[in-house]
């Protein structure tokens, strides 16, 4: 299976029988990246938008469907609440909702800001895309109440994936250096909570340095980290 990284919270995802596209937004470098996937007729396609916040999600992405008829949009719910999707542009879930086919099974979990995040079962893999889930708190901004509220909310979301989910074999999880100090934290948590395979950065922008630091912790807990250099990067997993 192959993990591409088109940019921000964008991933790509191909194994033999699947293509999975997810919070691709408006970086017009990556199109590159996803007019290559649409060429590849071999086998369907299926785009996730995870919230509707501009850098997870763009409208744009329904025109994919004027060159590969085959895709499977599935969005969260808040993007057909906000009006900018249609009843019957794609499969909207909430949290804890459930799409399954003949190929993938994909479980909605919670976010700790809009929308929700993704458990992808398929082809062998246990993938995970956290959408805004994270540990969002600012320490040099934030009061020491506010600070408690956030990460207790933080982990009690990442505790009921804990009781459905042992080993995840990729998850895709936010390492954003606007937070400040505490940016890890989130990341940190998440992998002391659930075994990981593998964890690879989201949510950073080009601050590329700062999201890779996470490797030391992540090897740390036996956890190999997968730090990129550019959009378009690419993984065998």
């Amino acid at each position: 299976m192959k993990l591409t990284y088109i940019y921000h919270s964008g991933y790509a995802i191909e194994s033999e029988t699947f293509t999975i596209i997810i919070d691709f937004y408006k970086d017009l470098s990556g199109l590159d990246i996803i007019l290559q996937l649409l060429e590849k007729k071999d086998k369907p396609i299926y785009v996730l938008s995870s919230h509707s916040h501009y850098d997870h999600f763009v409208p744009d992405i329904l025109k994919w469907k004027e060159t590969r008829q085959d895709i499977t949009y599935i969005f969260s719910y808040d993007i057909l609440d906000n009006g900018m999707a249609s009843e019957n542009d794609a499969i909207y879930l909430n949290k804890l909702d459930v799409f399954q086919d003949n190929i993938l099974a994909i479980k909605a979990y919670g976010s700790t800001d809009l929308g929700i995040s993704f458990l992808i079962k398929g082809g062998g893999k246990t993938i995970f895309h956290a959408g805004d889930l994270n540990n969002w708190h600012w320490s040099e901004e934030s009061t020491e109440d506010e600070i408690k509220e956030a990460e207790n909310y933080y982990l009690s979301e990442l505790d009921i994936i804990a009781k459905d989910v042992e080993h995840i074999n990729l998850a895709m999880f936010p390492v954003d250096p606007r937070l400040g100090k505490d940016y890890m934290k989130g990341a940190q948590q998440f992998v002391d909570t659930i075994r990981t395979d593998i964890f690879v950065p989201m949510h950073f922008g080009g601050a590329y340095a700062k999201a890779n630091a996470f490797g030391e912790y992540a090897e740390l807990r036996n956890v190999k980290f997968v730090g990129w250099k550019n959009k378009g990067d690419s993984i065998n997993f």
